[in-house]
């Protein structure tokens, strides 16, 4: 379906939206650490980069990427329509993602990045967490 909005109008409308997390993937994670009787975690932590679930005790940072926003090289299909910018757009998110998670390995932090299409079959992710909680 055509957009109903010319080209600048839509820019206007998507630079109104702010990133808030994705809610149903979150909530998915929350499920899955409470299933786990995984405990010590914490959301909307003031930390940098914001990651979606932090365990201060165990100093690990955790991110949840959606595939299409965060290029999950199996699930991210670019639109039809402006290729280059997403390209760009894309590129430039998983700039930043490599950028934020240097930043919290220099400051101690363990980060875990989990692509959405994972929280499907956590079973490796869950390993992975308890590890890093464990101190691995």
């Amino acid at each position: 379906m055509a957009d109903v909005f010319t080209p600048q109008k839509r820019s206007e409308i998507m630079s109104r939206v702010r990133s808030s997390g994705n809610r149903s993937t979150e909530l998915a994670f929350v499920q899955i650490l409470r299933s786990e009787k995984i405990t010590g975690w914490r959301r909307n932590f003031h930390l940098f980069g914001r990651p979606d679930f932090v365990f201060p005790g165990a100093g690990v940072a955790v991110f949840l990427d959606g595939c299409f926003w965060h290029g999950c090289p199996r699930h991210c299909r670019m639109p039809k329509a402006r290729r280059k910018y997403w390209r760009e757009k894309i590129a430039r998110n998983q700039r930043r993602d490599r950028a934020v998670s240097r930043a919290l390995r220099r400051e101690g932090w363990k980060v875990m990045r989990v692509w959405e299409c994972r929280l499907k079959s956590p079973a490796a992710a869950v390993r992975r967490l308890r590890v890093m909680l464990a101190g691995g």
